[in-house]
């Protein structure tokens, strides 16, 4: 069974709506926040405890770097922001300017090698990384996430990232596809509108997704609208977007996740403003093969998380919603494979402690 919904859950341990919830064939997976971690073995012990409740449940976060970190304490590295890492690369001496790019890799690497060994240990499956945004200065929302205004940059410096993650036995979700850097409005509250053309965004914000097609794990597309592309529909629920470009033109095969569909710019679509359930379907029938719905299981006690199960299954009874098996595959297939390392024998591995050393 295809299990699209991403949802949260209330707190620092599962609730018996919580677990209700994610016994539900519909739930694919739990995105947690920092209320779910005051320290690291409460953590792994919600964790374990989703994992009891469903083993193939994909425990995600977004845990980036930089002001996108949800847990700080108690053992946790801060991670520096992808911007630090973009200047590794930019402020080297005229004479070394190789060496920098190299080295600059070789920390983005190590970034990555951290921050998923550190989760992993406490029982998270994926990281919401990397930041595939260039920073064109204009975007405030993006800002210091971003590694650098150049695409070619940004790409070397995401792969490195995303081999770190890998070499931690972590998948990893390239966003905001095509590109959040350029609209200067915050999704989070209003609809960010990119006039540019679909050539210049191709040459520009979009092109990492097709230099990184072949090894990137999953996408999430950005709620903005393109009108040159799609004058009707956001990048998440575009077809256009998701199908024709991501999918064809730029040879992408991993999952799709959409953004966060609470977010106000996830409900303006057709000139109105859409409930979870109707943002859910359009992003499925788009393209995406997760949906995430965010910060509700805190409200009126997660009544719209039980109406999008509810209203999702009563879809896919009356056919207006048909499940996928290749969704459903690439969903899985974010799972890790390795074992867990175990907190006290990472923090004395060599090469975390050298890891540590390159960060910037």
């Amino acid at each position: 069974m295809h299990a699209p919904l991403i949802i949260d859950v209330a707190g620092p341990r599962l609730t018996p709506a919580d677990r209700a919830r994610l016994s539900h064939p519909l739930v694919g997976g739990v995105i947690l926040f920092a209320r779910n971690g005051r320290d690291r073995a409460q953590l792994a012990r919600l964790c374990a405890q989703i994992k009891r409740v469903r083993r193939d449940l994909l425990i995600c976060v977004d845990h980036e770097g930089g002001r996108v970190q949800r847990f700080r304490d108690d053992g946790f590295t801060p991670l520096p922001a992808m911007r630090e890492l973009g200047r590794l690369w930019r402020e080297a001496p005229e004479s070394m300017p190789g060496e920098a790019a190299l080295a600059a890799c070789n920390a983005a690497a190590a970034t990555g090698w951290v921050m998923a060994a550190e989760l992993r240990a406490c029982g998270v499956d994926l990281s919401f990384a990397p930041v595939l945004d260039l920073d064109h200065g204009r975007s405030a929302v993006i800002g210091d996430r971003a590694f650098d205004a150049d695409a070619r940059v940004v790409t070397l410096l995401a792969q490195a990232l995303m081999h770190g993650m890998r070499a931690a036995g972590m998948a990893h979700c390239g966003k905001h596809f095509p590109g959040h850097g350029w609209a200067e409005a915050d999704s989070h509250t209003e609809l960010p509108v990119d006039e540019r053309t679909l050539e210049a965004i191709l040459a520009e914000d979009a092109a990492p997704y097709g230099w990184l097609s072949a090894t990137l794990a999953a996408v999430m597309p950005a709620h903005v609208l393109y009108p040159q592309v799609d004058a009707a529909r956001p990048a998440g629920f575009s077809r256009r977007w998701l199908q024709d470009i991501l999918r064809g033109l730029l040879g992408f095969t991993g999952a799709i996740f959409s953004d966060d569909l609470a977010m106000a710019g996830a409900r303006r679509l057709d000139g109105r403003e859409l409930t979870y359930t109707e943002a859910a379907l359009a992003a499925l029938e788009a393209g995406c093969d997760l949906v995430l719905l965010c910060n509700q299981s805190t409200v009126d006690g997660g009544a719209a998380i039980d109406d999008l199960i509810e209203e999702l299954a009563r879809a896919y009874y009356e056919g207006r919603w048909q499940p996928d098996e290749a969704a459903e595959a690439r969903r899985r297939a974010l799972l890790p494979t390795a074992a867990a390392p175990d907190w006290d024998e990472l923090m004395a591995d060599p090469r975390y402690q050298r890891a540590l050393e390159l960060l910037p």
